[in-house]
């Protein structure tokens, strides 16, 4: 998908009602399968975080109205859930989006447009409109609203959220998000429910919990375009090993239409009337007899060697399922016999689904860890606009998570020693994270929301993040023809000068504490980190404050008629090379030569 226009037409964080800002161009539309990101650059407090928030929170109240499953208690009620959710109100509660999505996404009708042009309105405690525009030719034709099937397909087939710090605001949909597919597992769980095995929901936001599973599902399924993206920049050369600990201690009560059914003594057997939490990944058996491997079964017949790690209390029936992998060849073909997915006959875009499919596998397990956040908690979190998440739904502790890896070890260039994940840099683990989602999802007509992706990694990783970034989104023929969106938010210069001037959003205050948004006044790319800082940012100094502190002592001194040489002299004692001490010393020579 493309983004062409947002307008936000009430006050929604730090953007006042009436805000917009402009994407694509029409004399663009023929660029639009090529790799051109969205820089969001500005001062701290400017502003330019609150549009992916925004875009966030439209996409997951569309994505709410849509939803084939909503948990038991979401939805508003008058008498019951008062603070439910309401298709007519919406955190960002008057808008107007427009983007372009592929044609493929819709249908394959030789007759329609290359990309349907989708609008999407809502205007106060109404409910949004979804509209086609370009769907017929006739221009006096109005669009009639779409049918539900019809705006599952126009939608991005994935919302992907990443930010470097805690950005809760961001996150919180994508949150959201989470705790409605564990509430999908699980009522499809205690109901006895048919589940295909991964969330409906199309929000996905990375954290630190998903690294080692990017990484993993990628060196399962390696593909040279992928792993040498991972090579290039990091050093990363493979998975060597690695445990996956699944706690099979937790039960739940069956749904109570479910235990109705039941027969007198059944109701009273905990064996019956109770089910272990992942007991939906284990494998059943069909109408003929024929055996259904679960996930778990699956995981099973892929690893080196497993066990039960039974507890020692006889009145204690819970249970560690300890998988054991070690990575070779053989591992790898049991994984792509047990989650290889074919497509069009292609080896990239087999190896990339393959990936995309063993992560969403993995996805829901690491969804579980969820298990012990209670109904009050969770509907305030359901309600909420502003809730802090890492004080209100902590993860539980290590050993009380549902899911988890352990012994992460990996392949690194000049390592001979053992080296566990967790041993990255802050950098290198911010590099692993977007870096490998936008490789998971480079065949998907997504939008990528990234906060700040750059803020840990050093200065040449910073001024070649744009180009890591084409690369992993490009990493294959078949990405070209992929139409997704890329917004990031950034503070760096090296960031900004990898994008065009017109993709370039500056974001400032004007006098009035408004936030305005323009494209730069001058041409962006190729300009040096100085020029951008300048411009951009407003710092006019290329050294720091307390060094510039001293040279502005100097200055004085120098107009105050000290002696030059000496000045001169403590100026190149003092300061390093900058262009401010180039700057000085010539003011210097000048004043000694009487100029």
């Amino acid at each position: 998908m493309k983004l062409l226009r947002l307008k936000l037409n009430v006050n929604f964080r730090s953007l006042a009602s009436g805000f917009e800002v402009n994407f694509l161009r029409e004399q663009d539309y023929e660029n639009r399968f090529e790799f051109q990101p969205y820089c969001l650059a500005g001062r701290n407090g400017s502003g330019k975080s609150n549009v992916l928030e925004a875009l966030a929170a439209i996409f997951y109240h569309i994505e709410c109205i849509y939803l084939d499953y909503r948990p038991d208690g979401f939805e508003f009620d008058r008498d019951i859930n008062p603070n439910g959710f309401k298709t007519e109100k919406s955190t960002l509660d008057a808008f107007e989006l427009e983007y372009l999505i592929s044609q493929d996404s819709v249908e394959s009708k030789e007759d329609l447009p290359p990309a349907a042009h989708i609008l999407i309105t809502k205007k106060v405690n109404k409910r949004p409109k979804i509209r086609w525009l370009n769907r017929f030719e006739a221009e006096d034709v109005e669009p009639p609203e779409l049918s539900r099937a019809e705006i599952k397909r126009i939608l991005p087939k994935y919302v992907l959220g990443y930010s470097s710090g805690h950005n809760e605001i961001l996150s919180l949909p994508f949150i959201k998000m989470r705790f409605i597919h564990f509430d999908e597992y699980r009522d499809h769980l205690t109901k006895d429910l048919p589940y295909d095995g991964r969330p409906e929901g199309r929000m996905i936001y990375l954290d630190e919990q998903f690294s080692q599973a990017i990484l993993l599902c990628h060196f399962l399924f390696p593909s040279e375009a992928v792993t040498s993206v991972f090579e290039d920049k990091i050093g990363l050369k493979g998975v060597r090993r690695f445990r996956l600990i699944i706690r099979r201690n937790h039960r739940l009560p069956v749904a109570p239409e479910r235990r109705q059914s039941m027969s007198p003594e059944d109701q009273k057997d905990l064996t019956k009337s109770e089910i272990e939490l992942t007991a939906k990944f284990s494998g059943h058996y069909n109408e003929k007899d024929e055996l259904q491997l679960g996930l778990i079964d699956k995981l099973i017949r892929c690893s080196t060697t497993h066990f039960e790690d039974s507890s020692p209390y006889e009145d204690d029936e819970s249970s560690d399922l300890i998988l054991d992998y070690w990575v070779n060849d053989a591992t790898k073909q049991a994984f792509n016999f047990h989650f290889g997915i074919i497509v069009d006959g292609s080896s990239e875009k087999t190896k990339a689904a393959s990936a995309l499919n063993l992560f969403q596998s993995l996805q829901t397990l690491l969804t579980l860890n969820y298990y012990q956040v209670n109904e009050k908690t969770k509907a305030e979190l359901y309600r909420s606009d502003s809730l802090y998440l890492n004080e209100t739904i902590p993860m539980p502790a290590s050993d009380e998570r549902i899911m988890r890896f352990k012994d992460f070890e990996i392949v690194k260039d000049g390592v001979s020693s053992k080296l566990y994940g967790k041993a990255l840099s802050d950098g290198e683990h911010q590099l692993v994270h977007t870096i490998g989602l936008c490789l998971l999802f480079r065949h998907e007509p997504s939008l990528f929301l990234l906060d700040e992706p750059e803020t840990h990694l050093n200065p040449d990783w910073r001024a070649s993040y744009v180009s890591t970034l084409r690369a992993a989104l490009e990493a294959d023929a078949a990405t070209k023809e992929v139409m997704r969106e890329v917004l990031l938010t950034s503070h760096s210069p090296f960031i900004v000068s990898d994008c065009q001037q017109k993709n370039v959003l500056v974001f400032t205050r004007n006098t009035k504490g408004k936030v305005v948004v323009n494209n730069p006044e001058f041409n962006t790319f190729g300009a040096s980190a100085n020029a951008i800082t300048i411009r951009i940012f407003g710092q006019k100094e290329s050294i720091g404050d307390y060094a510039s502190s001293k040279l502005n002592e100097l200055r004085k001194r120098l107009v105050a008629l000290d002696d030059p040489n000496e000045l001169i002299e403590s100026a190149n004692l003092l300061l390093g090379d900058s262009v401010e001490k180039v700057l000085f010393i010539n003011q210097a020579i000048d004043k000694r030569e009487g100029k």
